[in-house]
């Protein structure tokens, strides 16, 4: 079964972008580099239409640029939709955000560069992409919450950018409902569906099994193993056995070390990890086969 998550301030982003969006030069679409086809949403496909968009796959630090590098080919080559420009960052390298989008947004939107006429930019994804991080890191300040959980941005926020443009941000938005099952809990591993939203060990089991398949030595190495676990269930075990989260009684606490897992996943502790890979791309070796394939299991497939 899909995890779902869709709280009612999100009809209301919704319409918000969709009342702004005929006023828009340029859409910044915002995707998790982890899972750039899982954070992409159907919905800002269809209330963008035919406008440019850059597809920035952000928190590309984290996921395996090997991977990332396909992805960027993948979106260079379909451009579906209207012109399409896809670029990798981190925001551990802000000046290169600073470099590229501006750049990008006066090629995509060249009838807006007379005098007195304003590109008017939207940025837009789904929660805890890093939305705000980047707007601030455009504007060269703090003019965005931010945090490491999904929806901090709950309003819509213009800022004016030092060369003039003027950017749009918007609070994260899902879609209402995820028919796909292994997306969903590619989602809930990256830490775009709130903890409260999940069952917490479920969602570490299901990533436990692909990194154990996909990213073996860098299990090993984080958790200090000897042997590579036989199962996820046998990892969460020696997570919880070598991080303390034990019950009383010497019992691993599953949730504890559940924990453990998913957030070291997220922060980058475990490696540099991609959760898929384009359609149809092959992994040259050693890399990761795409995580579209049948190594991707949900508690129903396994």
């Amino acid at each position: 079964m899909s995890i779902q998550w869709y709280p009612g301030h999100m009809t209301k982003a919704r319409r918000l972008i969709a009342e702004s969006m005929p006023k828009q030069d340029v859409v910044i679409e915002v995707l998790d580099a982890r899972m750039p086809q899982a954070s992409e949403n159907p919905v800002v496909a269809e209330l963008r239409g035919q406008k440019p968009c850059i597809k920035v796959l952000n928190k590309a630090d984290l996921a395996d640029p090997v991977i990332t590098a396909a992805w960027l080919r993948y979106f260079e080559a379909s451009k579906v939709g209207g012109r399409v420009v896809a670029i990798a960052l981190s925001s551990r390298n802000p000046n290169e955000a600073r470099a590229k989008i501006p750049e990008l947004c006066k090629k995509l939107a060249a009838h807006r560069g007379g005098p007195g006429k304003t590109v008017r930019l939207m940025i837009v994804g789904i929660p805890n992409v890093g939305k705000s991080t980047l707007i601030n890191t455009l504007m060269e300040r703090k003019v965005a919450k931010t945090g490491d959980e999904p929806a901090v941005t709950k309003a819509q926020q213009l800022a004016i950018l030092k060369n003039g443009m003027a950017l749009s941000d918007n609070p994260g938005i899902m879609w209402p409902k995820i028919d796909d099952e292994a997306s969903s809990y590619r989602l809930a591993l990256g830490g775009a569906i709130p903890d409260t939203a999940m069952d917490y060990e479920a969602v570490a089991l299901v990533g436990a099994k692909y990194f154990l398949e996909r990213y073996p030595a860098l299990v090993m190495a984080r958790y200090k193993l000897k042997e590579l676990p036989a199962s996820a269930d046998v990892l969460l075990a020696e997570i919880g056995k070598r991080r303390g989260c034990l019950r009383a009684g010497g019992t691993v606490d599953l949730h504890k070390a559940a924990d453990v897992l998913l957030h070291e996943f997220r922060q980058g502790a475990l490696g540099r990890i991609s959760l898929e890979a384009p359609p149809r791309e092959r992994q040259p070796d050693p890399s990761p086969a795409p995580a579209s394939e049948s190594s991707f299991e949900t508690p129903e497939d396994a």
